[in-house]
């Protein structure tokens, strides 16, 4: 008897209907959404099963492009150290182990601020740096679970209690333990259900976390204090306002705890002053809708100030300076005013100078500002020679460090990391990504062209390519990649595992398209709430450039984007499935009709500044229902498809890529489309290491077949 399954699996339909402003929408899968369903899972088992049996050709390529992978990747290896106060911390990863390794040494000469370099050869039972202190051992607190996550860790400030916190689900529900350094033994705090890690306060006594309320929003702040149990933690700041979500951090002088809570377009601070014991928190400046700000504390000619970056001058934000107290609008001094063509993004400061992250014309740019008596004496940026690059500030913890720690990377070019120094301005490298087995940049050439979208608007495309694989000039195989939405840029970078696409000869293209930010602040707007399809215009205008100035052609096209950017994909493959061979969506956000008019699902509410509330507002139901993958399948022929998922998601829910997929079985033509769920993983699919290679070898492979390139 054969093994072999007869038929893709089809999940039966059970329409369910439903009316919103008049409109009817019938649902026929919305019955996966159980997970605790014995049918539903079956279901899913029966798409993995599919899924491994359509791709067993692929096996061999899977394991060729995982060993490439594993070969290219220094697997013991090390960080670049980084100082806070008395101590240099690092990490450490050993051959064969998914997980590392969180260390420190002790300062030497407060005055030298040069990193140690440990030895990169040392074995896991060898210390790195003489003194080597190892924190947390992450392979050891991964045993046992399927899945782990390290969602922070702070030092105390007096250097001898470490609060960090794991997730062994997926779901981003962690759990935060306290560890005496100097004893190696766990106290008896255990905080469950925060959102991430936590942040001490004024000492060691005592530190501050985040929750979420049921659906998935971080609404609360609390004080715990070592030595108590959970039930006793004091609720600093709570936000009732179901848009907003709120985070908690120390300012770089260590002076102030700054609570930020914010929606997609308002934002308001709340800081603790942590020289006043006992002090309660204040408002900065209370929420304005629409007015976005973020405050970082800085001290200018012996005084407090506050630095205040925000939009309430300039879409693209400028920098105004306040006293260090609450202060109305109207009294923010203009300290770098608005730029044309300039978008300020984040502003550090520290005691002699300023760094500001800011983007111009599609790049990064790194800014700094000396600081005198009286303000700034000089105003310059960190300059790079390459066309396309990445450039951004690095871990930089100290308020009186006399450098600044940057990392710097390109498509071609392995992710870098340099001091700068601020007094003489000049670059020391300090150590780049290493990739074993001869990799040369000079052997791949990088690109930045220019799309016409279907409006006007030239959208940025990076490209990278071996030189080789276009010596002769004709269209090669080509993957374009693109995300589109909460204004987060998709800057180009390195990755060793994108190698084995561009050694087989296939480029790779990223579209910078319309819902990010690379543009400045109103190529997200353009690309959001009524204006969403222009997102999905962009990805396709960038395809057919990309054809037409013939670096490619359709039927050697693939697509591919995650979360978000899976909900473009989606769109894409509905509006123009003839302008790819094939389509890859990441944990594919392909329902959105049937998740925003639900505000009981994590992340719902406080997500109607970005798509709309198809509840409440008709037009934001029709713009929805225009492009909701989901609701737009039809009887046409569409690409191949690979759809990925992970069960455990929050942020996406498994059910909506697995709807999809059966609704693209139920319409399309002839479909050919999969469904890829990881079992034990969230947003960011499986942990480990080598799991997520593994992973990403899957894509790949499958991929590179579509490219016509699994035999390269």
């Amino acid at each position: 008897m054969s093994d072999q399954i007869a038929a893709a699996p089809l999940a039966p339909a059970r329409p369910v209907t439903t009316t919103h402003h008049g409109r009817t929408r019938v649902d026929d899968h919305d019955w996966l959404r159980d997970k605790e369903s014995p049918e539903v899972l079956a279901h899913l088992e029966a798409e993995n099963a599919w899924t491994t049996q359509r791709t067993a050709h692929l096996a061999d390529l899977r394991e060729t492009i995982f060993g490439e992978i594993k070969a290219r990747t220094r697997e013991t290896d090390l960080s670049v150290p980084t100082r806070v106060r008395g101590h240099w911390y690092y990490g450490r990863s050993f051959e064969g182990r998914e997980y590392g390794a969180s260390c420190r040494v002790p300062v030497g000469d407060p005055d030298d601020w040069t990193p140690p370099q440990p030895a990169d050869d040392a074995r896991p039972d060898e210390p790195a740096l003489p003194g080597e202190e190892v924190l947390l051992d992450l392979d050891a607190l991964a045993q046992g679970h399927d899945f782990f996550s390290l969602g922070g860790s702070s030092i105390s400030r007096d250097d001898r209690l470490l609060a960090y916190a794991t997730d062994v689900v997926g779901d981003e529900r962690y759990t935060i333990r306290v560890k005496d350094l100097a004893t190696g033994e766990l106290l008896a705090d255990e905080i469950t259900g925060a959102l991430g890690g936590a942040t001490w306060g004024a000492d060691s006594g005592e530190f501050y976390y985040t929750t979420v309320d049921a659906s998935w929003r971080a609404d609360t702040i609390w004080r715990h204090r070592v030595g108590t149990p959970q039930s006793e933690d004091e609720v600093v700041f709570h936000d009732p306002d179901e848009r907003f979500w709120v985070g908690v951090g120390r300012t770089r002088s260590q002076a102030y705890l700054a609570i930020a809570t914010g929606s997609k377009t308002t934002s308001e601070y709340h800081l603790i002053d942590l020289r006043e014991p006992g002090a309660a928190p204040v408002c900065f400046h209370p929420r304005e809708e629409g007015l976005e700000y973020s405050v970082e504390h800085a001290v200018i000619g012996g005084e407090d100030r506050f630095l205040v970056l925000h939009n309430g001058t300039s879409a693209d934000f400028e920098l105004a300076v306040t006293p260090a107290a609450p202060t109305p609008r109207a009294q923010w001094v203009p300290l770098l005013p608005a730029a044309e063509g300039v978008r300020l993004e984040d502003v550090d400061a520290f005691a002699t100078h300023l760094v500001v992250n800011q983007r111009s014309a599609g790049l990064t740019q790194l800014r700094i500002l000396d600081l005198g008596p009286d303000g700034i004496t000089d105003d310059h940026l960190v300059e790079f020679d390459r066309p396309v690059y990445t450039v951004g500030s690095g871990s930089n913890p100290e308020f009186a460090q006399p450098t600044v720690r940057l990392g710097y990377t390109s498509m071609a070019l392995p992710s870098s990391v340099y001091d700068y120094e601020v007094a003489t301005r000049s670059l020391r490298l300090l150590r780049q990504a290493p990739v074993l087995g001869g990799y040369d940049p000079e052997d791949y050439e990088e690109h930045r062209i220019w799309a016409p979208s279907t409006d006007g608007a030239s959208v940025p495309v990076s490209i990278v390519v071996r030189r080789d694989a276009r010596a002769a000039g004709a269209p090669v195989p080509l993957h374009l990649y693109a995300y589109g939405a909460y204004e987060a840029s998709m800057d180009p970078g390195f990755s060793i595992a994108r190698l084995s696409l561009l050694d087989r000869g296939a480029a790779f293209a990223i579209a910078h398209v319309r819902g990010g930010g690379e543009m400045g602040r109103h190529w997200y707007d353009d690309g959001k709430l009524s204006r969403k399809q222009h997102t999905f215009d962009d990805f396709v205008a960038a395809a057919r450039h990309l054809v037409a100035t013939g670096w490619t052609t359709h039927d050697r096209l693939t697509g591919e984007g995650g979360s978000a950017g899976g909900l473009m994909i989606g769109a894409v493959a509905n509006q123009a499935p003839e302008a790819f061979a094939g389509l890859a969506a990441g944990v594919p956000f392909v329902d959105p009709l049937r998740s925003m008019l639900d505000a009981s699902l994590p992340l719902t509410v406080t997500e109607y500044d970005e798509w709309g509330n198809p509840e409440a507002d008709p037009e934001a139901y029709d713009t929805i229902a225009a492009y909701a993958p989901y609701d737009n399948v039809t009887a046409q022929r569409y690409p191949r498809i690979l759809a990925e998922t992970s069960l455990h998601d929050t942020r996406v829910l498994y059910v909506e890529p697995a709807k999809w997929i059966a609704r693209l079985r139920e319409r399309a033509i002839e479909p050919d489309v999969l469904l890829r769920i990881e079992m034990a993983g969230g947003h960011g699919g499986a942990s480990g290491r080598y799991q997520a290679w593994r992973d990403r070898a899957f894509t790949l492979a499958w991929i590179l077949d579509v490219l016509g390139l699994a035999e390269a």
